[in-house]
């Protein structure tokens, strides 16, 4: 069976010198082994150029089937990872009328004028596709290089997670030839925080990909959607474990007083 190969980069000073932790890239690491690609490289450069578009160069020659990327993708200065990627690829960075577009109707339904500062996260490598950022501004970048599918993601989580997502439903091409199986629902009255022990226990547990979608009020009106997700070449293993794994959250949350939604 074909190996389907992925490599990660992450962009950001913060993360060189400590003062934040790489959490992006292990969710991003998580996510696409659960869809059955098996990460290679995790590699974090500076904000800058240069190292941006070496880190990208490199990552293309070694021929992996995706790479996703996270940070740099915002207003300021320091953004410059569709810059660096316009230069691995060899490309013009150019006004992405798509991308302007989405920037724009966020900025507009809050009444807050366009900047050049705000039209720079819709400056895209020539060639790319905006991806939607439902949780923020900055679209994410996605573009092909022969067989390679690449992504850059803003660096804020959620973002991140939401343009991961999107991404993975709407614009992935190839994926590994295993089977995948996602099951979803949701629970209510329970707060995230209160179930998050629990699940970092269920995905070593059970080796799945297991997200808590926020989609109530932490503290006032907690609602909760749950994924659970994996990919393995034995079928019905796969669909034990996670109906497993569905069963046990499904007795935590009522054990902690919660509603379950199907």
């Amino acid at each position: 069976m074909e190996t389907f190969h992925a490599e990660i980069i992450t962009i950001g000073n913060e993360i060189l010198s400590g003062r934040t932790v790489n959490t992006n890239a292990s969710h991003i690491a998580r996510r696409l082994t659960s869809l059955g690609f098996k990460v290679r490289r995790i590699t974090v450069v500076m904000d800058e150029i240069n190292d941006i578009a070496e880190a990208f160069t490199e990552a293309i020659s070694r021929e992996p089937a995706i790479i996703v990327s996270t940070g740099g993708l915002g207003p300021t200065y320091d953004d410059k990872t569709s810059e660096g990627l316009a230069k691995a690829l060899g490309v013009p960075l150019t006004l992405n009328e798509n991308a302007l577009n989405q920037v724009k109707t966020k900025y507009l339904q809050k009444g807050i004028e366009i900047t050049q500062e705000r039209m720079k996260m819709a400056m895209l490598p020539l060639g790319a596709e905006p991806v939607e950022n439902y949780v923020g501004i900055a679209p994410g970048i996605y573009m092909e290089r022969g067989m390679i599918e690449i992504l850059s993601t803003p660096g804020v989580p959620k973002e991140m997670e939401a343009v991961l997502e999107v991404f993975i439903s709407k614009f992935l091409k190839k994926k590994p030839s295993v089977k995948y199986i996602e099951a979803n629902f949701e629970v209510k009255g329970i707060m995230e925080s209160a179930l998050a022990p629990f699940i970092t226990q269920l995905v070593k547990k059970y080796d799945l990909y297991i997200k808590t979608h926020p989609k109530g009020y932490e503290l006032s009106n907690p609602m909760l959607e749950i994924q659970i997700a994996g990919s393995d070449k034995d079928e019905i293993n796969l669909d034990k474990r996670i109906s497993y794994c569905k069963e046990e959250i499904k007795e935590k949350v009522k054990e902690l007083g919660g509603l379950i939604v199907e």
